[in-house]
C-alpha cells in the first residue's frame, strides 16, 4: 500500500508516527515539524539526518525516486535516523500516509 522501502534506522521502525510533514525546506521542518512526525522530502543529502534527528521525528521519507548517498546513510545509521524510500511523488505519498494514518487511529 504504501510502497516504501526502509534503507536505515529498521531497529526503530516500531516508532509510532503521529502525522506528517512534507517540505524540502531545512528551515521550514526546524520550524513547523513536531515530535513523532514523518518527513516528506525530495532532499537527501546530509543535513535532512541532523534535522530529523533535532525534531525526533519518526522517519524520512524521500519520495520522487531520489537517489540517497551512502554518506548520508551512514549518519542516518549512526543517529538511529529511519529513511524510507518511494518511487512516487510527495503528493501521491501523503495522500497514502494521510489515509493509512487515520485508518489504524480508528
Amino acid at each position: 500500500m504504501l510502497e516504501l522501502e526502509c534503507l536505515t534506522g529498521k531497529e526503530n521502525l516500531d516508532r509510532v508516527p503521529h502525522g506528517a510533514y512534507s517540505s524540502d525546506l531545512l528551515s521550514d521542518v526546524m520550524g513547523n515539524a513536531q515530535k513523532d512526525m514523518l518527513w516528506i522530502t525530495t532532499q537527501s543529502h546530509k543535513n535532512i539526518v541532523a534535522v530529523a534527528s533535532l525534531k525526533e521525528l519518526s522517519a524520512i521519507i524521500i519520495v520522487n525516486g531520489r537517489k540517497v548517498g551512502e554518506e548520508v546513510l551512514e549518519a542516518a545509521e549512526s543517529e538511529g535516523v529511519v529513511i524510507l524510500f518511494s518511487e512516487i511523488p510527495a503528493f501521491e505519498t501523503a495522500g497514502k500516509l494521510y489515509n493509512y494514518l487515520h485508518d489504524i487511529e480508528k
